[in-house]
Parts: structure tokens; sequence; C-alpha cells
């Protein structure tokens, strides 16, 4: 069994899935496996020919690549949750469909989540059209003196303003700054986009499975399943990122409902199980899905 699952959940991107699998084919380490959830309508760009060609050359070195067709759309907690329900390696990088990985990031995550023993690991995107935009102001990087601790805040106590050191090439900047002689940890809000958790935390902490609760058109879906398992178990940031954000339009575009009232709700001074989710599992009537292993394919 592969020690990692990469978990990409993916709508109408066949050029972006291409651009972020083949990041994931150049990593120095290999020994994960890769699941994607498509949930594009009508023709699927999982059966493209440059998506095939990614599948087959992963599978020619013994790499797995589970794909499943998962419909109808309930939002992206929801599509989440199924990826995460699919997964079974200890670890799990839940990697949106419009990055650009450099070589070593998978093995630079996995490495600092293995010596921590914390909840996630987060490297946050970089916008390369901002690489000439320099911001001081947004650069109060907290950095982690020691081990990677839990930090249990409420809705009114999350120091938010962390998230200033992702916007636009912060990443990228701070990286020069702070990681030239070595791995930056870093306390985070919360990081998008390509998280590394250790799966049996996640789950612990009620992974997704708050998603009924949710609209289909939502946001803010990571930041509380980040706080919740930052809360219990701990989490950080890492520099240098190495991970490129390709920049495209947004595929939800309705932003106006958040987790906000969640986040009120199920994070609390003191995590305990009777505050996680007791919906796990949950199958909803109609939900269906297709699935196929391309490791096997002929």
């Amino acid at each position: 069994m592969a020690v990692l699952e990469v978990l990409i959940p993916t709508y109408r991107r066949r050029a972006g899935l291409a651009t972020t699998l083949a990041g994931l084919f150049g990593q120095t380490r290999r020994d994960f496996d890769v699941v994607i959830s498509d949930q594009t309508e009508g023709e699927s760009p999982l059966e493209s020919a440059e998506l095939v060609t990614l599948f087959r050359a992963f599978a020619l070195r013994g790499q797995r690549v589970r794909t499943f067709r998962h419909l109808p759309r309930r939002g992206m907690a929801e599509q989440r949750q199924f990826l995460l329900d699919q997964s079974v390696a200890p670890y799990v990088l839940f990697l949106d469909d419009d990055l650009l990985l450099e070589p070593e990031v998978v093995d630079r995550m996995l490495r600092v989540i293995q010596e921590e023993g914390c909840g996630f690991v987060g490297c946050a995107p970089i916008g390369l059209s901002h690489v000439d935009d320099y911001r001081p102001h947004q650069h109060n990087l907290e950095v982690w003196e020691g081990p990677v601790r839990p930090e249990p805040y409420t809705f009114e106590t999350v120091p938010w303003e962390r998230h200033l050191v992702h916007n636009a090439a912060n990443p990228l900047h701070l990286g020069w700054k702070h990681a030239g002689r070595g791995v930056v940890r870093y306390k985070v809000a919360w990081v998008g986009a390509c998280v590394l958790y250790d799966r049996q935390k996640l789950i612990d902490c009620g992974g997704y499975t708050w998603w009924p609760e949710l609209p289909p058109e939502h946001c803010g879906e990571d930041v509380l399943a980040e706080l919740m398992v930052m809360s219990r178990y701990g989490g950080c940031g890492i520099l240098p990122s190495g991970v490129y954000h390709l920049e495209l339009a947004t595929e939800v575009p309705n932003r106006k409902t958040n987790t906000d009232e969640l986040i009120k709700k199920y994070l609390k001074p003191s995590a305990t199980d009777e505050q996680v989710p007791a919906v796990r599992g949950l199958q909803p009537e109609g939900r269906t899905h297709q699935s196929r292993t391309r490791a096997a394919d002929g």
C-alpha cells in the first residue's frame, strides 16, 4: 500500500488537471497513488488523450490512479468527503486541480508531517502574476520555534490575520527571506489548495461529514476542516512552498455561503468526541458514481 494518496476534486478543468498531474508525475518521491473525483456534467475530461496518457505513465511505474465520476454535485465539502471515503493510505494530500508543483513538494510535506506528528501540513499556492508585487505589510510570519502543537481556538479567537501571508506571491517572497537554510514551519489560520493530512487524525476530527449542513454552493470547507484538526492535533504551513497557482477562474463563483456558522458550532476551546459531527459514512439517496482504476489499463 502506498504511504500517501493524492486526492484531487475536479470540475471542467482538463488542462488544469493535466498540469496538476504532470507536476505530480515529476515528483522526486513516487510512493504515492492518486484518486480523482470528477463532477463534470456531460463528456468527462478523464477520457481525453492527454489525461489518459498521464494515467498510463503513472501505471507504467506502478503508481495507481483511481478515477470516479461522482454526480450530482453537492458542493466541495461533500466532494472532499467522498474522496476521503475512498482513501486508505496513512496520509492524504488534498490537491486542487489548478496547481503546478515543484519536484520536491510531496517529499518535503511528507517529511515534515512525519517528523512533527501533527494533523496537517500545507503549502500555500503562489500567484506568479504578483511576483513583482512585494507586500512587506503582509509578511508577519509566525514561525514555530519548537514542535508544532495543537492550537485550540473558538471562532472569535482564531488569528484570522494569519491568512495575509498567503496572499498574491507572499509565499514566494517569504520563502526567499526565511527558507534559504532549510524548511520553515509556520503558524496558520488555514492553508488552501495543497494540504497534507494524517488521514486518521482528519477522520477523528469528523473530516467533512458536516457537508449536509451546507448548501451545494459554498466555500470555506477547508477552513473548518483545518481548524478542527489544528485544535486537536496541530498543523502548520511550510516554506519554501513550491506550489504555483494557475490563476484560472474559480468554478465556485457564488461565494456568499461560507462555513462561519459551522465554525462557531463545532470549534470549541477543548475538542471532544461529542463535538465531532456524527454523520460519518453518510450515503445520500440518489448519489451515484462510477470508478475506474487506471493502473490496470492495458
